[in-house]
């Protein structure tokens, strides 16, 4: 049996002040809730390439590969403007059509499809992976592994710093608690 656990990263401003992210760094309570936080061992490690994934895994005490296909769902002009400051039609567009790029970035069904072929490369590979990444990389993941549609994307709650366990024995699955 094959395990994925998806690292969400730590808390940043950006996530506490509803921000689209640039690349920013965690803040001191990010760092803190992370300190002790439970060891994953035993399995190569990913991470996202962005700051904030790689001081996760280094404040976890993972030393790993930075992989492009963890990266954060691209907000492209959003970038690092507060969403209370967006055109609300955009925003609701943004949160509805899963296929929204008016941003000139990446959609969600853009998102899933990467994630959708990374989880299969990882299934192909057969290695026990940590993957420290973004909450919208876990929710993509979630979809694919649930066969849920790309609607759905926003119904998932990823806190700062969750865990998320995948197996995979000839299909994924999802591991609660």
């Amino acid at each position: 049996m094959l395990r994925v656990d998806l690292v969400g990263h730590g808390l940043t401003e950006a996530v506490r002040k509803a921000r689209f992210p640039v690349d920013e760094p965690l803040d001191e309570s990010g760092l803190a809730a992370l300190r002790g936080g439970a060891p994953l061992t035993g399995a190569r490690v990913r991470t996202g390439p962005e700051r904030r994934a790689r001081e996760t895994a280094d404040a976890l005490g993972l030393s790993g590969e930075p992989d492009d296909r963890l990266r954060d769902l691209d907000a492209g002009s959003w970038r690092g403007s507060d969403m209370g400051a967006l055109a609300q039609d955009q925003l609701f567009a943004w949160l509805t059509d899963p296929e929204f790029r008016g941003h000139g970035g990446e959609s969600v069904t853009d998102l899933v499809a990467r994630v959708r072929f990374w989880l299969a490369e990882i299934a192909s590979a057969g290695h026990d992976t940590v993957a420290v990444t973004h909450p919208a990389v876990i929710r993509a993941a979630l979809l694919v592994v649930l066969d849920a549609p790309a609607t759905s994307f926003w119904r998932i709650d990823v806190p700062p710093a969750s865990i998320t366990r995948l197996h995979h024995r000839g299909s994924w699955t999802l591991r609660m608690g």
